[in-house]
């Protein structure tokens, strides 16, 4: 595996967004027209992100510019419904439930590791708020790992032109799942390099028994101009893959950069890696900052290290998924999924990842009890749990509900939020090209608050991926991610890092796009 990662020239999958052509590249029009077609661009007008849908026969260019901007002549919703959908968009903006419920999730109970008493008290905690709104309550058993993170220390024990008799503190934290070293710890000289390159070109033999650092850096800039999960798409495979790659050379424990834009002497924890058939050794991040001070000290001379981690992996824990049904009137079998998920690393209380999109998915549920509407269908809420080491809930959520082809036709949609609650501007939608279109009232409704853009993506989300790849249409809040990895698996993931406006913005896409599908009077495309 390890010779594969080295030898492999293609970049990391990047999950969430997809690439689209210009708008000049997709329409063949006279350079007057192009210019028509700008000024309606620099409008707020819905669905200009969307590829454009085939021209009916005999249609010509311009009716089919024409129906671009002014949208389809029919549409799969009523005055009604749509008339519903505002009134949610502007219930959830007044409305502080979900902030309430975050404040309460972070502040209350706090960090929700997998197995933990949290993570626990989060199931009951959430599982009676649901209850409490007359939703159709089910705890979804599950096995999780169970990894307690133990003792963390780090400190420099001999450098160039170091002082006499003392050293450096060095700020980790053990990767999720790391094993540990001695109780005592271990010392090591240090190898920094900062990419899989770097490493194929050392000897192996300059390794053995070293302490290696990968000191691939964040790409802030690319993170402000794109999106953040651009630049963590390409840091974070050094994080997973690092133990991997250390042990097959021979080191006796590894370190990564941070992964994110985290100043301050931050550390990022995540989930890493191990492969049967390869030693098993003890992985952590350090902060930005003591990589930079590794890589300079290296370039002088020789650098020892001592290294303590004391993590524990238990025996495997029993969990639930929570899920609580809303139901429908005319189809209670058909389902569209609101969902987060509610376990989270320790460093922090999680209100970014997930605590955010859990309380968006409960306000959707407490907005259709407030306002009293009752869509056909059932809209189901999912606080999925152990998404942070390897969606085992989702895992069982798959057994149980998507094995047979009534189960996966059943569900008309999902919805995850798993990115933050930076401001949305939009939806982004896995499925037929159809849908873009059928999803022209929705985004109109969602207008007024900036959250017209929707558009295509081959992923939505982790959790729900287990319907997307079997054809379900699913979908995620288009969020601002542009600092979204500055507090992401940090101790800095805290309520008060959640802007209360752009979190209502987020229940409002959540509930309005949730109720569009669930009361449609055809399902929608797939």
């Amino acid at each position: 595996m390890f010779s594969a990662i080295l030898s492999s020239s293609s970049p990391a999958r990047i999950p969430f967004r997809a690439s689209t052509a210009s708008i000049s590249q997709r329409i063949a029009l006279s350079h007057v027209a192009l210019l028509a077609v700008a000024f309606f661009i620099a409008q707020p007008a819905p669905l200009l992100a969307q590829d454009p849908a085939p021209a009916a026969p005999g249609q010509s260019m311009r009716d089919r510019v024409l129906a671009r901007i002014l949208g389809p002549a029919t549409s799969a919703f009523t005055p009604g419904q749509i008339a519903n959908m505002q009134k949610l968009r502007d219930a959830a903006i007044a409305d502080p439930y979900a902030l309430n419920q975050l404040r309460h999730l972070t502040d209350n109970i706090g960090p929700r590791i997998s197995g933990s008493p949290q993570a626990q008290q989060a199931v009951e905690y959430v599982a009676a708020e649901m209850k409490a709104l007359g939703a159709e309550v089910t705890l979804e058993k599950t096995q999780v790992p169970h990894w307690v993170r133990g003792l963390e220390t780090g400190a420099l024990v001999s450098w160039p032109a170091m002082t006499p008799g003392t050293n450096q503190k060095i700020v980790l934290t053990a990767l999720g799942g790391s094993v540990a070293t001695a109780a005592d710890g271990l010392t090591a000289e240090v190898v920094v390099v900062n990419n899989w390159q770097d490493l194929k070109s050392l000897n192996p033999a300059s390794l053995k028994g070293k302490i290696l650092l990968f000191n691939k850096k964040f790409d802030k800039q690319l993170a402000a101009q794109q999106g953040g999960i651009y630049a963590y798409g390409d840091a974070v495979q050094y994080r997973a893959a690092a133990p991997i790659a250390g042990a097959s050379v021979g080191a006796a424990a590894v370190l990564v950069r941070s992964v994110g834009g985290a100043d301050y002497r931050i550390p990022h924890t995540g989930m890493t890696m191990y492969v049967p058939g390869i030693e098993k050794i003890p992985a952590a991040a350090i902060t930005a900052e003591d990589a930079d001070l590794l890589a300079n000290l290296t370039s002088q001379g020789p650098v020892k290290m001592h290294l303590t981690l004391t993590p524990q992996t238990l025996p495997d824990a029993p969990s639930y998924n929570v899920i609580a049904d809303w139901k429908g009137t005319e189809h209670p079998e058909q389902v569209v999924v609101v969902s987060g998920h509610l376990d989270s690393w320790d460093l922090g209380t999680g209100a970014i990842d997930d605590g955010a999109g859990i309380v968006v998915s409960m306000q959707a549920i407490h907005l259709l009890q407030k306002l009293d509407i009752h869509p056909r269908r059932t809209v189901r809420f999912i606080a999925w749990m152990s998404e942070e080491e390897g969606s085992q809930g989702a895992a069982t959520y798959g057994q149980e509900h998507g094995t047979t082809p009534s189960d996966i036709a059943n569900h008309i949609g999902a919805i995850e939020s798993d990115l933050g609650a930076g401001h949305p501007d939009g939806v982004v939608w896995a499925g037929k090209p159809e849908l873009g279109a059928w999803l022209a009232p929705v985004a109109q409704a969602l207008e007024p608050i900036g959250a017209q853009t929707f558009r295509s993506s081959p992923e939505t989300g982790e959790d729900i991926n287990v319907l997307t790849e079997k054809g379900v249409p699913s979908f995620a809040p288009s969020q601002d991610g542009r600092y979204y990895f500055n507090y992401h698996h940090t101790p800095a993931d805290t309520f008060d890092k959640v802007d209360p406006h752009e979190l209502s913005e987020n229940a409002a896409v959540m509930t309005v796009l949730a109720y569009a599908l669930a009361d449609s009077a055809e399902p929608a495309p797939r």
